[in-house]
């Protein structure tokens, strides 16, 4: 784990923050993962719904979509999403895959256990 540096500097009581710790290393799935990626799709009607479907129809549950224009590119925005589940598990393996056909950019940034809150 990481040292935590100092306590309580929150703003709010309730407010979490969220920290992303880089490594060379994969980690192999634990069976309580998830998985972070970016994606781009063509601006036009259905692009963002037809990315997104796979992981419906493979029941993998999306904890966080959020989009970030593109620099330099009006109108054209990047996604970060996060999932249940490990990059290898089967059918988040096959949703990522599908994304891939459908997607004008993907970048899977890895897997990794799920935090527990206060840890």
């Amino acid at each position: 784990g990481l040292e935590v540096l100092a306590k309580s500097i929150q703003d709010y009581h309730d407010n979490y923050t969220r920290f992303i710790v880089l490594s060379l290393n994969e980690h192999p799935p634990t069976g309580f993962d998830k998985t972070s990626l970016i994606f781009s799709v063509p601006n036009k009607p259905g692009a963002l719904y037809n990315a997104l479907e796979p992981f419906a129809l493979k029941n993998v549950n999306l904890t966080k979509i959020e989009s970030r224009p593109t620099r330099g590119k009006p109108w054209d925005y990047v996604f970060y999403m996060d999932m249940e589940g490990h990059k290898l598990d089967g059918n988040v393996k096959e949703a990522i895959s599908e994304l891939e056909a459908r997607a004008s950019f993907l970048k899977v940034l890895g897997s990794y256990p799920i935090a527990r809150r206060g840890s």
